[in-house]
């Protein structure tokens, strides 16, 4: 296991050599969550406060937006091995002794530091429009875990994708097909006791309403009660889709 760790920790170190030699890609995902901070969220933020909640639109949208920005980062780690693939830079990494469960990992870690780069931009732009967040350094510490798991998590997702589909297009259309309907159908925008019935039942098993809720509690309400429960939802989540994205991606190339 140490040594798997280690070597994630290569693929890791590669990939944020490559983030930071060309940083567009986090400026250019950096623009949607800053639409909807500021704009969607200062037009509805006009309401006193979120039904059955009692927080301020605003800062209840807040860690929606955050999870937001980190799953459409993740996501798109599929889509850049797609291009690695096409270019043959995957070739020469998948012939390196590396096993492919550790270039899964060091992708997926990738997705979440990536997230980490969000998340500092979303707190800022926050803090600038009035949000009223929870700086305690344990809430602030389990915030970081949060967004690094949930990193991991769609990354893994999206790597498991990339496994099963050969063009960019078909990736990046599944891409699409995956990240909207888990925005809105979770906690991000919206109390989950608004939505209709069968819209609940979806909500219970996306991963995305646990880590939302974990964010809300650790970032501006201080309610702890749920955060177990959420940690093991989205803990479960990112076991199951690195199993998946480890086992498709041992078939590349054999």
């Amino acid at each position: 296991m140490l040594a798997l760790f280690e070597k994630s920790a290569v693929v890791l170190e590669l990939e944020l050599r490559k983030m930071m030699h060309d940083q567009s890609d986090i400026i250019i995902r950096t623009i949607q969550p800053v639409l909807w901070l500021t704009i969607f969220g200062s037009v509805f933020g006009q309401l006193r406060q979120v039904p059955l909640s009692g927080v301020p639109y605003l800062a209840y949208m807040t860690p929606g937006v955050l999870a937001q920005s980190v799953l459409f980062m993740a996501i798109f780690t599929g889509v850049s091995l797609v291009w690695e693939r096409d270019l043959g830079q995957l070739d020469r990494l998948l012939c390196a002794p590396i096993p492919r469960t550790a270039i899964v990992l060091g992708k997926a870690l990738t997705g979440g530091v990536k997230g980490l780069f969000q998340a500092g931009i979303i707190f800022a732009i926050a803090l600038v429009m009035g949000v009223s967040i929870i700086f305690n350094p344990l809430y602030m510490a389990a915030v970081i875990a949060v967004v690094l798991l949930f990193g991991i998590c769609f990354s893994s997702l999206s790597i498991f994708v990339m496994t099963l589909l050969k063009t960019r297009e078909r990736v990046m259309g599944i891409v699409q097909l995956i990240t909207m309907p888990l925005f809105f159908a979770s906690n991000a925008l919206y109390p989950i006791e608004l939505m209709p019935r069968w819209l609940q039942a979806i909500s219970f098993a996306n991963p995305m309403t646990y880590v939302v809720a974990a964010l809300r509690a650790l970032m501006i309400t201080g309610d702890l009660s749920g955060l177990p429960t959420d940690l093991a939802g989205m803990g479960l989540a990112t076991v199951i889709f690195v199993v998946l994205a480890s086992a498709a991606f041992r078939k590349i190339g054999a």
